[in-house]
């Protein structure tokens, strides 16, 4: 659109109007282009270079309102202002509601010309405002595309971190495995094994980020089921063949996952090594949820925590779920009235401060 002197596309059969108009036009900062049928005006808005057309309704071939269907189907086509000589109301109704711009009365003495630049001028107006508009929405639009693209790739990439980061910790699970398998010496082959249950929890959680549908958030039940059955598969597997799990279905960020996973380990491991001296017993690890509350419990029907005595025992198992603990905010307690050894662990899903009591020691 040329903003110094718009170019006015005026299509009327009749050619002395069509000089008034050229005349009145011109005066008033206007480009007059003259078209004497429909079928002329579109041939001419083809060429390009009109920024808005002046339309008659009687012409012989196509009328008014014929020609102003096909401009309007035009792309990018320019603003439409329908002039007649008609007093019909009816007519007025149908172009404006087909599309046109601007509808007004025109005379044969070219009295409308100062009308018709009003009529020009905000069709203009018009047309500047909606492509403003328009090109505002195409640029959200276009934004919203890329923000779309780049999330995708984000997500890939995501999922490529995760898929190799838990293969190169499976691979140092597996290799600790052997490790543990092949050492003579039992507090060696209990230390592999415990390194090897840390590193597979944090693996189960790049696995889960890997093959689900959302990178932000880990099904717990899935999670601690296939914690176990690596945990099955360890060198101290054969004492865990009374090893279940029972979790009702909750999702959890990936950091809150990883420290419950660890947590899990540790106090199974400790199960394992000290709560039936002569062999395998049953060992239960139990997850409910109420709302965003969740309650995580280890339980064992053996000789009891006071019983448990190593002096091997460095701590660290303690150490550890102390300090998981703290991550979770969680309060941890050890249920005295159970026969044998049961831990129980309160939390929130969500990493939001909860009121809890410090941490018990819960693990050797």
């Amino acid at each position: 659109m040329t903003a110094a002197m718009p170019t006015v596309l005026f299509i009327d059969d009749d050619a002395a109007l069509a000089r008034l108009v050229d005349r009145g036009l011109t005066r008033l900062g206007f480009n007059v282009v003259h078209a004497a049928s429909g079928s002329d005006g579109l041939d001419r808005l083809r060429e390009g270079g009109i920024d808005v057309v002046a339309l008659d309704q009687y012409m012989p071939g196509l009328d008014g309102l014929d020609t102003l269907e096909r401009i309007l189907a035009i792309a990018n086509a320019p603003p439409v202002v329908f002039v007649t000589a008609s007093q019909d109301s009816g007519i007025a109704v149908t172009a404006l509601k087909a599309g046109a711009a601007d509808y007004l009365v025109k005379d044969l003495q070219g009295e409308f010309i100062p009308l018709l630049q009003v009529a020009i001028n905000g069709a203009l107006r018009q047309a500047r405002i909606q492509k403003a508009r328009d090109d505002a929405e195409a640029e959200v639009h276009a934004s919203r595309d890329r923000y779309a693209a780049l999330a995708a790739e984000r997500e890939v990439l995501l999922r490529e971190v995760n898929h190799r980061v838990g293969n190169s910790l499976q691979i140092i699970a597996s290799l600790l495995h052997l490790q543990a398998n092949s050492a003579t010496q039992d507090d060696v082959k209990a230390a592999l094994t415990n390194a090897m249950g840390r590193v597979a929890a944090v693996a189960q959680v790049h696995r889960r980020l890997y093959t689900s549908h959302d990178l932000k958030s880990v099904l717990l039940n899935q999670y601690l089921d296939a914690l176990l059955e690596d945990l099955r598969r360890s060198a101290e597997g054969n004492r865990m063949s009374r090893l279940t799990l029972r979790a009702e279905p909750v999702e959890i960020d990936p950091d809150r996952a990883v420290a419950i996973g660890i947590i899990v380990n540790e106090l199974v491991m400790n199960a394992v090594k000290y709560a039936y001296p002569d062999g395998a017993g049953p060992i239960h690890v139990e997850l409910g949820a109420q709302g965003d509350d969740l309650t995580l419990s280890i339980t064992d029907d053996g000789v009891g925590l006071n019983a448990r005595t190593d002096p091997r025992s460095t701590g660290m198992g303690q150490r550890i779920v102390s300090a998981m603990a703290s991550k979770l905010e969680a309060d941890v307690e050890r249920d005295p009235a159970h026969v044998g050894t049961r831990i129980v662990l309160r939390f929130r899903r969500i990493d939001e401060p909860a009121t809890t009591r410090p941490a018990s020691a819960a693990a050797s």
